[in-house]
C-alpha cells in the first residue's frame, strides 16, 4: 500500500510514494505519464485486494528473552502491518475501512495519503502485493522516542496498477525495477512501532 517517483526507471511503487516526497509509497508522480489515458476518472474501485505477502520470515522469530530481540520483531511486524494496509488502500483508492494510520505516521503517512489522491484523479488501483525480506539495521530503545532504521528488498512484480473502471493494465517503463531496495524508518510511539519513513533506493535487490 507507505515516496517514490520521481524517475522514470523507478518501480512503481518508488514513483507512487514519492509523488511529491516519496511513492507517496510515491510517486505519485509516478503516474503522471499515464495519467489520463483510457478515460478512466472514476476515483472508486470495486475490486477487493489481493492478499499480501508482505510479512518477511524474519518478522516472525521465536519469543526471546532478550528484550532487543523483541523490539526488533515487533518492529518487523509493524512494517509487515504497515505494507499489508497500504495495500489494502492502494487496492480501492483510499485508507478508509484500513488500518493504515495505526502503523504509518509522519512522511510516510502523508505521501501514502498523497498518492492515493493522485491516483483517484487518475482512476487508478492496484491489484496483487509486493513481496519483501526485511531487516533491521539499527535499533535504539533508550532515547525518549525509540527509532529503528531497517533495510528492505522489496519485490513489486506482482503489484500492478490497472484502470479501476476497465481493469486495464497501466502502462509502465519496461526498464523499470521491480526488485529493489528500500530504507525505512519506524519510531515507537507510546506501545506501537509506527513507519515514519520509506526511502526507494534506485539499486537493484
Amino acid at each position: 500500500m507507505t515516496r517514490a517517483h520521481r524517475h522514470v526507471s523507478r518501480p512503481v511503487a518508488v514513483r507512487i510514494r514519492k509523488h511529491a516526497a516519496l511513492l507517496a509509497v510515491t510517486g505519485l508522480a509516478l503516474l503522471t505519464a499515464c495519467s489520463d489515458t483510457d478515460g478512466d476518472s472514476d476515483s472508486t474501485a470495486s475490486a477487493s485486494p489481493s492478499v499480501a505477502r508482505s510479512e518477511p520470515a524474519s518478522a516472525t522469530p521465536s519469543v526471546s528473552a532478550d528484550p532487543q530481540a523483541a523490539e526488533e520483531t515487533a518492529v518487523l511486524k509493524a512494517y509487515s502491518a504497515f505494507w499489508a494496509e497500504q495495500v489494502k488502500a492502494y487496492s480501492k483508492g483510499n485508507t478508509q475501512g484500513t488500518d493504515f494510520a495505526q502503523y504509518a505516521a509522519a512522511e510516510a503517512k502523508s505521501s501514502t495519503e498523497a498518492d492515493l489522491k493522485d491516483l483517484r484523479s487518475k482512476g487508478i488501483v492496484t491489484t496483487g502485493a509486493p513481496t519483501h525480506e526485511a531487516e533491521v539495521d539499527r535499533l535504539s530503545s533508550a532515547k525518549q522516542v525509540p527509532s529503528a532504521q531497517l533495510t528492505d528488498c522489496l519485490d513489486s512484480a506482482d503489484w500492478k496498477f490497472i484502470y479501476s473502471k476497465t481493469r486495464k493494465p497501466v502502462q509502465m517503463p519496461e526498464n523499470r525495477l521491480v526488485r529493489y531496495v528500500t530504507k525505512v524508518d519506524a519510531e515507537k510511539w507510546g506501545k506501537q512501532w509506527k513507519i515514519v519513513n520509506v526511502t526507494p533506493q534506485q539499486d537493484a535487490c
